[in-house]
């Protein structure tokens, strides 16, 4: 991917990202509910809380793969420095590593 259109990818991501997020962050309507409600309440915010979270998380690497852009870093993997495969930046715009150092990351946590 080149490197204007993986830009244009990723400042659309960011920007969807802050606006679910503003959504997210925003006063539950309702607060008024009955006690009844409570426990649906506890749900709909755990839920809330782990959609911020994984937002949260994604908006971190969109800004680290801008940067990676601005720095010429863009498209190679963080850790072992090959390229990351066209196919993985169509689909993953964000993504810092290869497959293999992404499979060996995710199963190490």
């Amino acid at each position: 991917m080149d490197v204007t259109t993986a830009r244009m990818r990723l400042e659309s991501m960011l920007a969807e990202l802050d606006r679910s997020i503003s959504v997210l962050r925003g006063d539950p309507a309702g607060r008024d509910r009955s006690l009844a409600d409570a426990g649906a309440d506890l749900t709909d915010a755990d839920r809330t809380r782990a959609m911020l979270d994984a937002a949260s998380r994604q908006r971190t690497a969109v800004l680290a793969a801008l940067r990676r852009l601005d720095d010429g870093g863009y498209g190679r993997c963080v850790d072992c420095g090959t390229l990351v495969p066209e196919g993985r930046l169509e689909a993953r715009p964000e993504a810092a590593r290869c497959v293999q150092c992404q499979s060996r990351t995710e199963r190490r946590r």
